[in-house]
């Protein structure tokens, strides 16, 4: 996990000089074109104003790290093709706010992961254990369109991420009570960027990412999207996403969450205004 936040903080590094590249870039076109003494009429952009989509996807995840609840701790290993055999799917969308160049997106997740052979880490009598984790998030940002061109947009991002997680834990074959549960509410502060490159006149990538902490000991995503648009108000989006998690208070052992969740996204975004 160290070295992927290590390759997060410098994806985002990348992502922050990329902005400055193209920020930059662009104020020096719009100055070399229009000369001094020939001025020319400002045109409004179909840009500027209100502007507001909602894109809900998918995330079909799996999970591999640390779940532990009252002192308990299980090594959690389900790959993405125990997906369907352990129902490892969430719902999720986005939403997001643009006025000119302010950006104003809120995503949210709901997801429920679990894993039937999880390897217990210090309960020395039971074979495996049945984790199961509901997990919720939400990140409401703002942010500035940096650079605004015609085939290459950067946003800065800042915001915080709020996390709800409730894990469950089942020693088997041995059983106690109903197994160990164990909730948790916390928020992180995060900060990132996106870069959208267009391919053609339809078809884009995306690049986004955002890495932070409080609570949490780290807290960081990256995801790679390629869109099309397929009508006036609507694109459909398909891509891949990582999410790394390490939340485990010092001093306390009841409840830990070191997980990285890693799955292919698909999803559909509508224009609404």
């Amino acid at each position: 996990m160290d070295w992927f936040c290590k390759r997060a903080k410098s994806v985002l590094f990348a992502v922050a000089l990329g902005a400055l590249f193209f920020s930059s870039r662009a104020s020096a076109q719009t100055q070399s074109s229009s000369a001094p003494d020939t001025p020319k009429p400002q045109e409004a952009s179909t840009d500027d104003g209100w502007h507001a989509f909602i894109t809900p996807y998918i995330w079909f995840a799996s999970e591999r790290g640390t779940a532990g609840a009252l002192g308990h701790e299980a090594s959690v290993d389900a790959s993405f093709g125990d997906i369907f055999n352990y129902l490892n799917i969430g719902a999720m969308g986005t939403v997001e706010v643009r006025h000119d160049r302010v950006l104003m997106p809120v995503d949210f997740l709901w997801m429920r992961l679990s894993d039937n052979k999880a390897l217990p880490l210090n309960d020395p009598e039971a074979e495996s254990i049945k984790a199961t984790l509901s997990e919720f998030f939400v990140t409401p940002k703002i942010g500035y369109r940096v650079a605004d061109g015609k085939r290459v947009k950067v946003d800065a991002l800042f915001g915080a991420r709020v996390w709800y997680l409730g894990t469950t834990l089942k020693l088997q074959p041995v059983q106690v009570a109903n197994g160990f549960s164990q909730s948790g509410t916390w928020a992180d502060a995060v900060a990132g960027g996106r870069i959208t490159f267009a391919l053609n006149r339809k078809a884009f990538v995306i690049v986004a990412g955002d890495a932070g902490g409080g609570d949490a000991r780290s807290d960081y995503q990256i995801a790679g999207l390629l869109g099309y648009q397929i009508s006036r108000r609507w694109n459909l989006l398909g891509g891949y996403r990582y999410l790394g998690i390490d939340y485990r208070p010092y001093g306390n052992k009841q409840f830990v969450l070191d997980m990285n969740v890693p799955g292919v996204m698909v999803g559909a975004t509508f224009t609404i205004k």
